[in-house]
């Protein structure tokens, strides 16, 4: 027995009577034919305890239930002859029933015993109305019936009774909600994360976002997500194995009917059965008819389909899953990341442009046991409960007056995002009436932000017009600061990416020297109370911290003309110089760095993918470069669209070859104030 942590002891205090360790359900897996959280659902009713006797006693109890109810691989002649023997047996299975149209009566299909003509009746059928769909889980009392089976064509078998394998109580998600008060944000993710059996301290930061990503449709209504990356990253898992409000469709033909509605008989399908369906395998899955793909597009769209006269509303949510064959990187190169999709939906920018979460599956590492937590978390029931439970709550609210957004988001865009980040928060506060913190809030909006953009970015990848503008952004407050959020796989560390740095931060390039060749910096400038220019490095190059006091003197002799009101003797700058290449010195840095003080002190951002070159003097002049054509070829190799260099180097860049002079745009300074207005993002 491993002695308890802080959070169990928590955890225990919190939500007594509805936590289980998690390392126990695993004792149990492989031994029977049913998901994880039948398995739990019998753990939670038996083991919901911390004393190790208690929990002992528990397992005896499980192992003897499962046991006699669960039906073995060639044990179904076995457990027949005991319905035939005693009058009734009770069995744990899946069951599914369908309408025989020659009787006008519904017959059952239990797949652990092989019977698909098993009696129900309508009453059962109605009160359950999702066996008519993809079945559910359940302990059902099998009765036998001796006469009948000496009828001609009799049917012996029956369901007697049956009880769905889920919680029943309905105030559970005000008990999670109260429990939930007790812990930091930063346990309750912890909490989240080991419910669903992984342990915390084994994710990366990025692995534990993507998992409470995935969780998100369970609580939000008519939610689209896709995850694409590579195998073994238990993509499936949380759709199959810990609530029965999911439904997983593997790969191969999905039918309209199923999916939606029957025509024949009326009867709903999955996406109106279930919280969420899953469709596994992606690449795939194909509909039986050519309007299916226009059908779940529609849906996907407005949570509404047609089919012959009315028109249907349906909340569940949409999730695909599936692998890439090759790294991110390397599909990337090679086409767009939508390119393990089926082919009717791989280049369709209408499609993509339904789906509110992209979510990077490269960022989850591959199962192993390393991963698995030993520890105490939810029972898998209490979870699904809750989750169904916050799908009738929005969290939008939350934004509004307290984040803007950027001009780059058009409405669909707008719209996936309040989706996601309204999941975000219902997962971190499932009381409404708690208030969001900024940091959790900007957490959630980054997060929320990057998914969707990961979409757009595909879509402008494509080709189409329409998608070009992805520089994604948002202020939080009234007085706050605008910040570009990017997708991780899109940015290389010593590259110049397309998105505006935030406010402060430059990338400048040295001309060098007589012993230094070009090389590219990203001086990194924040603003706070006091006075001075404080450079962080630790033994700054003499020639940069040249360019940090003229740069310094500058700013404090042309403030009118540079920051305008502002007193830039009332701030103190924290200045740091990172280096991307082989020169180290910062040689003429001076205009960057006065540039970087601004951008600070006015709060403003520079353009994205703009790079600055030159130096000045302690009288304000600009000093020339003497290789312009070297300081251009290297801003095109970083990745930089738009180099800002001297007016003094307009005659020397006549011999800039065509390539280049194609590749990046030039724009030329003739002072520091022209410098800061042709470099600040509008």
């Amino acid at each position: 027995m491993i002695e308890l942590d802080d959070l169990d002891r928590k955890a225990a205090e919190a939500f007594p009577g509805h936590i289980v360790r998690k390392d126990l359900v695993r004792r149990f897996r492989g031994q029977f034919p049913v998901p994880t959280y039948v398995v739990e659902f019998m753990l939670g009713r038996y083991c919901a305890s911390t004393v190790p006797e208690e929990i002992e006693e528990g397992l005896q109890m499980v192992q003897s239930q499962l046991s006699d109810r669960t039906v073995r691989a060639g044990e179904e002649e076995l457990f027949k002859s005991k319905a035939r023997d005693r009058g009734s047996v009770r069995i744990i299975d899946i069951i599914t029933a369908r309408l025989d149209a020659k009787t006008d009566s519904y017959l059952a299909t239990l797949p652990s015993l092989r019977l698909n003509d098993v009696r129900i009746s309508d009453k059962i059928v109605l009160d359950h109305e999702r066996m008519l769909t993809g079945g559910f889980y359940a302990e059902i009392e099998l009765g036998y019936d001796a006469s009948i089976a000496q009828e001609k064509g009799g049917r012996p078998f029956e369901v007697l009774s049956l009880r769905e394998i889920q919680l029943s109580t309905r105030d559970i998600l005000e008990k999670i909600a109260a429990g939930r008060g007790q812990l930091t944000t930063r346990e309750w993710k912890d909490f989240l994360l080991r419910s669903i059996g992984l342990e915390p301290a084994a994710l990366s930061t990025r692995a534990q976002d993507a998992t409470l990503l995935r969780m998100i449709p369970f609580v939000e209504r008519n939610y689209n997500l896709i995850e694409l990356g590579p195998r073994g990253t238990g993509k499936s898992h949380l759709f199959q194995q810990v609530s029965p409000y999911a439904h997983l469709v593997s790969g191969g033909k999905a039918t309209v009917a199923r999916m939606f509605v029957n025509m024949a008989n009326g009867q709903r399908g999955l996406v109106c059965q279930y919280d969420v369906v899953c469709f596994d395998e992606v690449s795939g899955i194909s509909f039986d008819q050519k309007d299916g793909v226009n059908i779940m597009k529609g849906y996907m769209e407005s949570g509404e389909f047609s089919r012959g006269r009315e028109s249907i509303r349906a909340e569940g949510s949409i999730v695909m899953v599936g692998n890439f064959d090759v790294d991110v990187q390397h599909q990337q190169r090679v086409g767009h990341l939508f390119g393990p999709m089926p082919p009717e939906m791989r280049n369709d920018t209408a499609f993509m442009d339904r789906i509110h979460c992209y979510l990077p599956g490269w960022d989850v590492p591959k199962i192993s046991k390393e991963l698995f937590t030993d520890r105490f978390g939810l029972v898998s029931d209490v979870l699904a409960e809750c989750f169904s439970g916050l799908r009738s709550q929005s969290r939008v609210n939350v934004l509004q007056g307290r984040v803007h957004f950027g001009g780059a988001l058009s409405g669909r865009d707008q719209n996936a995002v309040n989706k996601t980040v309204s999941g975000l928060l219902k997962l971190l506060y499932p009381d409404p009436t708690v208030a969001v913190p900024d940091d959790d809030l900007e957490w959630a909006v980054r997060l929320a932000l990057e998914v969707r953009r990961r979409v757009k970015e595909q879509q402008k990848r494509i080709g189409s017009a329409e998608f070009r503008n992805t520089q994604f952004s948002y202020v939080i407050g009234l007085d706050g600061v605008e910040k570009f959020v990017s997708t991780p796989e899109l940015q290389s560390e010593d590259s110049i990416g397309s998105d505006p740095l935030p406010a402060g931060q430059v990338w400048a390039i040295s001309p060098g020297g007589q012993d230094e060749s070009t090389g590219l910096f990203r001086i990194e400038v924040t603003e706070s109370p006091g006075g001075g220019v404080r450079i962080l490095n630790q033994s700054p190059p003499g020639p940069f911290r040249e360019s940090a006091r003229i740069a310094e003197q500058n700013l404090y002799a042309r403030s009118r003309e540079l920051v305008g009101e502002r007193n830039p003797r009332e701030h103190e700058f924290a200045l740091q110089l990172r280096s991307f290449d082989a020169a180290k010195s910062g040689e003429q840095l001076g205009v960057g760095v006065l540039v970087g003080l601004c951008s600070a002190l006015l709060g403003k951002p520079l353009k994205g993918g703009l790079v600055i070159a030159g130096g000045i003097t302690l009288g304000g002049s600009i000093e020339p470069i003497h290789n312009p054509i070297d300081v251009i070829e290297l801003a095109m190799e970083k990745g930089a669209n738009a180099v800002l260099v001297p007016v003094s180097s307009r005659r020397a860049l006549i011999d800039l070859s065509d390539d280049v002079a194609t590749k990046v745009q030039v724009l030329f300074y003739a002072d520091a104030p022209d410098a800061l207005r042709k470099a600040l993002h509008d």
